[in-house]
This record gives C-alpha cells, sequence and structure tokens, in this order.
C-alpha cells in the first residue's frame, strides 16, 4: 500500500467515525467463510456495517477524529473488525448471537455516545443496552397507563 493509498484509507475511516456516534471493535480472525458470511448478512440486515480494517490506519484515523476515543486504541492488537451502527445495543446483540455457537467474534471495545467501553467481559451488559426508540416506547407506555385506567374505570362505572 502507497502512501497515497494509505492517506487516503485513513481519510475514509476518519469520515466513517466522524459519521456515527457508535462504533464496536471486535476480533473475527479464525472464523470460516461461511460464518464471516453470515456475519456479514446479520450486519447487513441491522442496518449496521462491518468491515475488516488495518490496526494502524484505524488508529490514525482516530487520532484525526474530532470524537475522543480515549484508551480505544490500546486494543487494537491482531485482527479487528469495526462494527458501524446507529443503534448502540445492535452490534453487542449480534456479537452475543454469534458467540453462542462459537468463541468468536471476541469484543474488544466500543465508542458509545462519547463513552469508551474496553473489554469483553462488558459484552453482556452492552447488548443488555436499550435503544433510543425502545426508551421512547417505555416512556409512552408509561404515560398511557394512567389514562387508560381512569377510562376503563369510567367505562365499567357506566353501567352502575
Amino acid at each position: 500500500m502507497t502512501r497515497e493509498e494509505k492517506s487516503i484509507a485513513i481519510e475514509g475511516l476518519a469520515a466513517q467515525l466522524a459519521s456515527s456516534n457508535i462504533v464496536y471493535l471486535a476480533d473475527i480472525s479464525g472464523l470460516n467463510a461461511e460464518t464471516t458470511s453470515n456475519l456479514r448478512r446479520a450486519c447487513f440486515k441491522a442496518g449496521m456495517k462491518l468491515e475488516v480494517v488495518k490496526n494502524t490506519l484505524l488508529a490514525k484515523a482516530m487520532e484525526t477524529s474530532d470524537n475522543d476515543y480515549g484508551d480505544l486504541p490500546s486494543v487494537l492488537k491482531g485482527n479487528t473488525a469495526i462494527f458501524i451502527s446507529d443503534t448502540a445495543n445492535a452490534p453487542g446483540k449480534i456479537i452475543k448471537e454469534f458467540r453462542k455457537k462459537s468463541d468468536k467474534p471476541v469484543f474488544k471495545g466500543a465508542y458509545i455516545n462519547s463513552e469508551i467501553y474496553i473489554g469483553d467481559n462488558l459484552l453482556d451488559s452492552l447488548a443488555s443496552l436499550k435503544s433510543k426508540e425502545e426508551v421512547i416506547g417505555e416512556i409512552i407506555g408509561l404515560l398511557q397507563s394512567p389514562a387508560q385506567r381512569v377510562i376503563a374505570a369510567l367505562k365499567t362505572s357506566r353501567g352502575k
């Protein structure tokens, strides 16, 4: 790879990082072609992007980005795949689902809305995060519940 190609790749990665507030890093080395294809399909269906990247290029893209990735570049060892999503828990759920069949992909770290998460032990808690839509739905349900009870009580008292 020439210097020009590297700088173009870094610019492309930096643009992807700048356009997303949710980035997961994982090691998918050792997965066979069929499993990797299934992982890519699952990511595509969930509306996220999966890309295998060079660690040095990703580290330089993180440095040039406006976002503060803190210690996240320290996990860039070995093979690294980057999951870019609009939903905070979607990559965690997919990684967790694929881990039921094998020990890969191994979660390295994540950048979620300016917060840094490092370590495979955090995968379960990240996968169980509620998305913005889920939280809004719960709030609306809670707000509607008292009104529905009042209406139901009024309807039943009419017959008496």
